[in-house]
């Protein structure tokens, strides 16, 4: 009897463990930093994903365009404003069905954010709750993506009330050994890498530096170099030495100015970020930018207030009085260099990065400071400073079409295709190269003057060429790549000729007395890709698939009835799968695969169906 009993526990814990469901692939937590939140405070949170094995998921930036990243959305909760969310870097992995690395998440991910709560928010708790967008692949198939909601109930306190720090293996700074771990645990902002190593980032300080010294041209700057100069040198006495000083210390001034600009910029950037999800903040953004550039072109003017400028322009003594020149010599250079400072505050307040806010401006400052630390040391070279007048008029219309270019950069998102923005680049460009270099009417005195005209006019022209043939190419490979995506692209003689599934191609095969092999493919699955170029592509195939009945179904959009029907139907799980069938409709369920296969395994199958159809 006890035998019979152990029999029958064990058959109803084989029962029980054979009839719970599977895991979910990918398992999602909200956590806190603190055990509470507190009114006017801002508070980390992150998201825990734990992706079961042997399943990875895409990275937020996966490694090719058509691959569906990893998206985290909040729902917006009155009086609780959220910060930019940092994802982690994730990993590259080689897969058997990509010819590329991919960059992928494992195992358990963090995506760190934050939430401020108003001053006067109404509620003792917070309810957070969102979505997560991914796709999961092991190493043959890949799953439809999904999306899963989380949700998170957090208890709110006044300001002054004590909260405690939680889950420190989350949160605390720390360090990872090994190369793996390191990127995919994904550590806390505050230990990130810096995302603005490498050439393009360079490139973009360069840029920022140049725009700085150019804008010491503008006719409300240049004619303060000398001045400002002077004042140094009335301070300094006959010191060189301390003629440098106050020339360094102006720059400071100046640095201290930006620098605090642009953090503040960077600091705003999620609310800013948010705003510019509006098309309509897009459309008034570049129209403030349309108005500033055409102040450039002195169809009106921009002027400080009286005071302000009397403000700024106060003279005091001593390096304090050098300083404080630096500080608030931005108010009285205002009306030229405000508009493009005012672009660059913008741009940054885009990225949302302090960091970023604050090396730009300061890396602006310094190309704004150069000149005087330059004449400074040179101070005997003052006198051969070209001489203010008309051609900084012609300077100031150069900003006037970056300002322009800009405005069509912040509606991108608005334009219907890339093509289209990058020629509405490409034109600025053109007219600016056209009007900088023989319609602008300053007059080309000198020797000099003329070739600079028409060196910036060919500067000019090659951007528009650079802005066309970019907006082309972008528009062909999109072209081409929807083409290649397409069920029908390959009816040609040299390619498997695919057919739409449908109930009348199934009575079709059976008509002729034709095998069928269905093709569950998607747009995001690399297996499908790879099989297609591979596999599909090899002329063995080919000529056997003229013997059979070929259809393709689309499982791109895999919560549409169509598809949960045939998925339903033929009990597909993930893409790739190769479904076999009679020419009666029968599954040759020992054909089936599932995953990229090589043309060596591949071939036997489509044999073996043929036969099956012949007998």
């Amino acid at each position: 009897m006890k035998s019979v009993f152990t029999i029958a526990v064990l058959f109803v814990f084989l029962a029980l463990a054979l009839g719970q469901p599977g895991a979910p692939v990918v398992q999602a937590k909200l956590l806190s930093s603190v055990d509470k939140f507190q009114k006017g405070t801002t508070h980390r949170i992150a998201l825990e994903l734990t992706i079961q094995p042997p399943y990875h998921i895409n990275s937020h930036k996966p490694a090719e365009d058509f691959l569906i990243p990893t998206e985290v959305t909040f729902e917006p909760v009155p009086g609780i404003t959220f910060g930019e969310l940092k994802y982690p870097q994730g990993i590259s992995k080689q897969f058997s069905f990509s010819e590329v690395p991919l960059n992928v998440y494992e195992g358990t991910v963090y995506i760190y954010g934050s939430v401020t709560i108003a001053p006067d928010y109404p509620g003792k708790e917070v309810a957070l709750r969102g979505t997560v967008e991914f796709q999961a692949c092991d190493d043959h198939t890949c799953l439809a993506p999904e999306e899963m909601t989380f949700t998170g109930n957090f208890p709110v306190v006044e300001p002054g009330e004590t909260v405690q720090s939680i889950h420190p293996e989350v949160f605390a700074p720390r360090k990872t050994s090994g190369e793996k771990a390191a990127v995919a645990e994904a550590v806390p902002p505050a230990e990130e890498e810096n995302p603005f190593q490498g050439k393009g980032f360079l490139l973009t300080l360069a840029l920022v530096f140049l725009g700085g010294l150019a804008l010491n041209l503008t006719p409300c700057v240049y004619p303060l170099i000398p001045i400002t100069i002077s004042y140094f040198g009335g301070q300094a006495g006959e010191k060189k030495g301390s003629l440098l000083t106050h020339a360094i210390v102006y720059v400071l001034g100046m640095a201290v100015t930006y620098s605090v600009l642009g953090v503040i910029a960077a600091l705003t950037g999620s609310l800013f970020g948010a705003a510019l999800q509006n098309p309509y903040v897009l459309i008034v953004l570049a129209a403030i930018l349309v108005g500033l550039s055409l102040s450039m072109f002195d169809l009106y003017e921009i002027r400080v207030p009286a005071f302000l400028s009397n403000f700024a322009g106060g003279a005091r003594q001593g390096l304090f009085g050098t300083l404080f020149m630096g500080l608030t010599v931005g108010i009285v250079a205002a009306p030229c260099i405000g508009p493009f400072v005012l672009a660059l505050l913008t741009y940054v307040g885009e990225q949302g990065n302090v960091f970023l806010g604050f090396i730009l401006f300061f890396v602006l400052a310094i190309g704004l400071g150069i000149p005087f630390i330059f004449l400074a040391i040179f101070s005997g070279s003052l006198s051969r400073m070209p001489r203010s007048g008309a051609w900084m008029v012609w300077v100031r219309s150069i900003f006037g079409f970056v300002l322009i270019a800009m405005a069509i950069y912040f509606l991108h998102p608005l334009f219907p295709n890339d093509l289209i923005y990058y020629l509405a680049l490409a034109f600025t460009m053109l007219v600016g190269g056209v009007y900088m270099a023989w319609i602008e009417p300053t007059p080309s005195q000198g020797k000099v003057f003329p070739v600079i005209r028409n060196l910036v006019g060919v500067v000019f022209f090659i951007l528009a060429l650079i802005f066309t043939s970019t907006g082309v190419q972008t528009y062909v490979d999109q072209k081409l790549e929807k083409l290649e995506a397409s069920p029908g692209a390959a009816q040609t003689s040299e390619k498997i000729q695919w057919f739409p599934y449908s109930e009348a191609m199934l009575q079709k095969a059976a008509s002729e007395g034709k095998p069928v092999m269905i093709d569950f493919y998607a747009d995001w699955c690399i297996p499908c890709k790879e099989l297609d170029k591979f596999t599909f592509s090899q002329p063995e195939v080919i000529e056997l698939s003229r013997d059979m009945i070929m259809l393709k179904v689309d499982l791109t959009k895999g919560n549409s009835p169509e598809a949960k029907a045939l998925k339903k139907k033929y009990n597909i799980r993930g893409v790739p799968t190769l479904v076999f069938l009679t020419p009666e409709g029968r599954e040759l369920s020992d054909l089936r695969v599932v995953g990229f296969m090589e043309k060596e395994e591949f071939l036997p199958r489509m044999k073996k169906a043929l036969e099956y159809a012949r007998k």
